[in-house]
């Protein structure tokens, strides 16, 4: 049996360093056919990350050859004999998403905007608390941040 680890590295190189490098390819040398190949596969491969990463927690452990036909999914996606990505793209894919894109783009501004407050509000927050912080140590005397401040610096530099 293939373990999990050996089934992680051959996914890693043969599912995206050998395809990160066929679209650098196509991209450099301004093949659309092979563009719009890596661009199905990377679709089918997000959604089969997705989906891995939910399964190896619930399979992964106890479904016979379960690492082995994830590699061969993989061998399957990349294939140019099986075309899989295509395959896949074209027939569940893209139907799915032309069905839902108008709820996707939806959902995403929404969360888009929904961050940008909340990293507003975070930043907000953190500025409040680092200025009371310093202010309390101010109104406190220094307290220990004077005395480091005196033994790092002589009595001269700090007055």
């Amino acid at each position: 049996m293939v373990s999990g680890l050996v089934s992680r590295l051959v996914i890693l190189f043969l599912g995206t360093l050998y395809p990160a490098y066929s679209s650098y390819k196509a991209i450099r040398n301004k093949d659309v056919d092979e563009y719009v190949k890596w661009m199905m596969y990377w679709v089918v491969f997000a959604l089969f990350t997705t989906a891995e990463t939910i399964t190896d927690v619930f399979l992964g452990f106890w479904f016979p050859f379960y690492y082995e036909i994830k590699i061969i999914v993989v061998l399957w996606l990349l294939s140019p004999a099986t075309e899989g990505s295509s395959i896949l793209y074209r027939k569940f894919v893209h139907p799915v998403l032309v069905k839902r894109e108008k709820e996707i783009d939806e959902y995403l501004l929404r969360a888009k905007e929904e961050s940008y407050k909340t990293v507003l509000e975070l930043g907000t927050k953190g500025v409040q608390y680092a200025s009371r912080v310093i202010m309390q140590t101010a109104i406190n005397g220094g307290g220990g941040l004077m005395n480091t401040l005196r033994k790092s610096y002589s009595v001269g530099d700090v007055s």
